[in-house]
């Protein structure tokens, strides 16, 4: 089971989207000091060059020359043309009030500077429990992209600037499904806010309504997008309310009690 999500919209200090000397690859500037960031001194907004956008939105994370651009794993015993989740990286932008956001599936050699030093922020690191060195991340990362495909990792670039990460998952195959009654193809989501400055404005809950509506348009097998926070992160529970997400039960699992929330296709327009 992939870990809670993060506070998503926690928060009012700035914090840095990249160094200048801390792009995809680098290892530069992904310290955990919880004071990194916090005044920009020594940040730049970036904004990725459109051919680059575009570039990742038909990256699906590939790996050993997976010539179906199925991210690496998935590619073993699945049928051409088909992966557990519909090809993420296929799905293309998702129209937000905020901007465009673009669901780019994870390649560790590339994103781990920037989720590395997310993942360290100390209120991330409170409820994703990943804080540490780039080891830590890297083998969390690792074991989904290695994995069948039931969850796949995703940077979330907003009008071209990395600022979160995802999780696609599928919860009726994940150890979640002992705890709640699943039906077939529930996909869940989990979310980390990467820059402290676009936490406390809304922001999360924008992309959460967004990505889970985004999951039901490129899903149509998909009735339900399912969320587990942890019950004490009062934010993310009330981010997910915000996003049209519904209460559904408390649950008990192994390392938290959390809230189950739920986005139904069938209330999709009246939540």
């Amino acid at each position: 089971m992939p870990p809670t999500d993060a506070s998503t919209d926690a928060g009012t200090a700035r914090a840095a989207r990249l160094d200048p000397g801390s792009g995809p690859g680098s290892r530069a500037g992904t310290g955990s000091d919880p004071g990194a960031g916090t005044d920009c001194e020594d940040t730049l907004d970036l904004r990725l060059p459109d051919e680059l956008i575009a570039l990742f939105a038909g990256d699906t994370g590939s790996r050993d020359g997976n010539s179906a651009g199925i991210p690496g794993g998935i590619a073993d015993g699945i049928p051409d043309g088909d992966d557990l989740l519909d090809r993420v990286g296929g799905w293309g932008p998702a129209k937000t009030p905020a901007g465009v956001l673009h669901l780019v599936p994870v390649r560790a050699e590339r994103d781990l500077p920037f989720i590395h030093r997310w993942m360290n922020d100390p209120a991330v690191a409170a409820f994703w429990e990943l804080a540490g060195p780039e080891s830590v991340v890297e083998d969390h990362l690792l074991r989904q992209l290695d994995g069948d495909g039931r969850s796949v990792p995703c940077l979330g670039a907003l009008d071209g600037i990395p600022m979160s990460y995802w999780e696609i998952y599928r919860a009726d195959l994940d150890p979640l499904a002992r705890h709640y009654p699943a039906r077939p193809h529930d996909t869940g989501i989990h979310l980390l806010i990467g820059g402290v400055a676009d936490r406390g404005r809304g922001l999360g809950s924008t992309l959460l309504r967004a990505v889970a509506d985004h999951v039901l348009d490129k899903r149509p097998s998909c009735a339900r997008v399912i969320a587990e926070p942890d019950l004490r992160n009062t934010p993310s529970v009330s981010a997910f309310l915000s996003a049209g997400f519904r209460f559904s039960a408390e649950v008990d699992l192994p390392d938290k009690r959390a809230a189950l929330m739920i986005r139904d296709r069938a209330l999709r327009d009246l939540l």
